[in-house]
């Protein structure tokens, strides 16, 4: 049974009484665009976000986060060596091949660096050699990013291959879609995203007759214009047009947009650095609660303690239009309960619906305080005979 219970809005002290606000608005010509900030879980802009689209290179965040997610179970060590097939570079290697990270067959690559090969170079062989290289082949790698894809809540996308190539539509994402696996990456593994987002170039690779070191420049339209700006990923097919999934963070507060279907590359530069922009300045985060601040609590079922403490996994924010001094503010806690025993400590096991005037509601994960054992036998009859006589 989902459970509902409002909090008291006068014990939070951003939570006072004014006239609403006329959310702030944004136009883009581009076909798809979503923003989404992080700390409050506030959709600041919402242009077909559910509409299917190619998602041309960006479907390289979907081959990424495969490896991250074996590379933090510890089943694929970075130094881990893959061999270029000489199939494989033949189908990617030339003009025809799109962006490329100038692989040689039968070249011995590390991980690590077929990595940094995709996110920084966008190399349509790397991402194929590393599919084959954790899979066997691209067709059983795809498998993987589905699975995963599903695990994430990618609820209206599919992946049909490792590089985001045109397929005849097999591959297909939405805005939202994508939003969601980008902070996927950047919440789940952290340490890993700093280390391979948001680099400015990648050297690998020689040129032919001088023999030189090829550097590319990262694609990426906001890195070093908008500060804070650490990734994602760009895309561009003729199908697709320009596309981009981003990410930046200013004082703790990070924003995640999606922009697809722009004509240019010009456009798609305008148009990412200009909604970044206006996220971070037409709207503005007011604190709710600290991390590890207690916010309310659970029923629990079948433990050695009839509740269990929620609380804030990080700092915890409502998202609200800039300038605006006060906004009435309701909070719910939402879980689906009671909760079974047993809860690890810091397990999600609730969320905070926050609810403005300006916005649709902002959700944000709580989780328990403690853990909670499952209670033994005779913990079970005790709190069966409480229940019997309304006592619990």
């Amino acid at each position: 049974m989902i459970r509902s219970i409002l909090l008291a809005t006068a014990a939070i002290a951003v939570l006072t009484t004014a006239a609403p606000a006329t959310a702030p608005q944004f136009d883009t010509p581009a076909g798809s665009a979503f923003l989404i900030d992080l700390s409050s879980g506030a959709v600041l802009l919402d242009k077909n976000a559910e509409q299917r689209m190619p998602p041309a290179s960006m479907a390289k965040m979907m081959t990424t986060e495969v490896a991250f997610e074996l590379i933090d179970r510890g089943q694929l060590p970075l130094s881990k060596v893959c061999t270029v097939r000489p199939e494989t570079w033949q189908a990617w290697h030339g003009p025809a091949a799109g962006s490329t990270m100038f692989l040689s067959t039968g070249e011995q690559v590390s991980v690590e660096n077929l990595l940094h090969g995709i996110v920084t170079l966008s190399g349509n062989d790397a991402s194929v050699v590393l599919a084959e290289c954790i899979a066997g082949t691209e067709q059983a790698f795809a498998g993987q990013m589905n699975a995963l894809a599903r695990t994430l809540g990618l609820n209206n996308s599919h992946f049909g291959n490792s590089n985001g190539w045109p397929d005849e539509g097999r591959t297909f994402v939405t805005a939202r879609d994508l939003a969601t696996l980008a902070r996927a990456t950047i919440e789940r593994h952290p340490k890993l995203y700093k280390q391979f987002y948001g680099q400015p170039s990648f050297t690998w690779g020689k040129t032919l007759g001088s023999n030189q070191d090829i550097t590319q420049a990262n694609r990426n339209p906001i890195l070093g214009k908008i500060p804070g700006a650490d990734g994602l990923k760009t895309g561009h097919t003729d199908e697709a047009g320009y596309g981009f999934t981003g990410s930046a963070e200013q004082n703790g507060r990070r924003l995640v947009m999606v922009i697809a279907g722009l004509p240019s590359w010009n456009a798609r530069v305008t148009e990412s650095s200009r909604l970044m922009s206006w996220g971070f300045a037409a709207w503005t985060a007011k604190p709710l609660f600290q991390a590890g601040a207690k916010v309310g609590t659970a029923k629990v079922q079948l433990g050695n303690a009839s509740e269990v403490n929620l609380v804030a996994p990080r700092n915890l924010a409502v998202t609200v239009p800039a300038g605006l001094a006060s906004s009435q503010t309701k909070l719910k806690i939402r879980y689906q309960g009671p909760i079974k025993a047993p809860i690890a400590k810091g397990q999600h096991i609730a969320d905070l619906v926050i609810f403005t005037a300006d916005t649709a509601p902002q959700v944000v994960p709580l989780v328990a305080g403690e853990a909670i054992e499952q209670a033994g036998f005779f913990g079970r009859l005790w709190l069966g005979f409480k229940q019997l006589v309304g006592l619990a």
